[in-house]
């Protein structure tokens, strides 16, 4: 069975307005209005209560929405206090883990707080301390899928990923960055069956560009995608992902959401339900 989740940083662009040039500016700006512990629980109930409104009960958290290089214990104790107000539950951590050792392991320990399976990113201390990786998520219980963004095949992925560690070191598959590079994401999927760890289910307009877009209004088969997951058995969480950097998605990702409920399980009568 599959949850489905909201990727949170669908709103990267939110709070410059929806005129966002590059992913950066909008990880500073979510993070410069996230991190006031004043405003705090106004402003992530904001988002949780649009979220639980959209028929959601699952989230992946972006970090900039509470990173660990500040989220002090009054964030984290808000953020799970209103997770629990608004019945929604982290699957998942989406973002980028650090460069030190350090800090990959404040992401661990932010994701065992949440009871996150799944740390859905990339680190750099991967390619310099890989024993400390896989050490680190095995003492924290979670795992890293690593996430394709300019990789061009599961191949290339796949070595970056490298072939041991795979109880906690595997794949977190972006169907939209496979669409931008031009490689077949239902493909792709069933090529990293074995390491399959999260899907980021994203279509996007054209090869060569990311620019995101409502499910079937793009490049990528999305609907191949999930009869590939269904044909492989995958049972893990499928989120819900789309990014514009010039207008609010949120009507879209009802959209996308809908239609994947509807082709996880025909026989949904449409009522709220996460578990398919």
């Amino acid at each position: 069975m599959n949850t489905i989740s909201f990727m949170t940083a669908n709103y990267v662009a939110r709070e410059l307005g929806y005129h966002m040039t590059e992913w950066g500016a909008g990880d500073r700006a979510t993070q410069q209005h996230y991190k006031p512990i004043a405003t705090y629980h106004e402003r992530l109930n904001e988002v949780f209560a649009e979220i639980e409104a959209m028929g959601f009960d699952a989230i992946d958290l972006w970090l900039p929405l509470l990173h660990p290089e500040w989220a002090t214990a009054e964030h984290v104790s808000i953020a799970q206090n209103l997770l629990h107000e608004h019945k929604l539950k982290v699957v998942s951590l989406a973002g980028w883990f650090g460069s030190t050792p350090d800090q990959f392991e404040r992401s661990c320990q932010l994701a065992q707080t949440f009871g996150a399976a799944v740390l859905g990113g990339n680190t750099s201390v991967l390619e310099k301390d890989r024993a400390f990786v896989a050490n680190t998520l095995r003492q924290y219980a979670v795992k890293l899928g690593v996430e394709n963004h300019p990789e061009k095949t599961p191949d290339v992925l796949l070595r970056k990923m490298g072939l041991g560690d795979a109880d906690v070191i595997g794949a977190a598959v972006d169907t939209g960055w496979f669409g931008t590079q031009a490689y077949d994401a239902a493909r792709a999927i069933g090529e990293l069956r074995e390491r399959l760890f999260l899907v980021h289910m994203k279509d996007v307009r054209e090869v060569g560009t990311h620019h995101t877009c409502r499910y079937g209004e793009g490049i990528v088969p999305i609907r191949e995608c999930v009869e590939t997951l269904k044909r492989i058995g995958y049972s893990g969480v499928i989120s819900v992902e789309h990014e514009p950097e010039t207008f609010d998605p949120t009507e879209d990702v009802k959209a996308s959401y809908a239609m994947l409920r509807e082709w996880l399980n025909p026989t949904a009568d449409g009522r709220r339900q996460t578990v398919v």
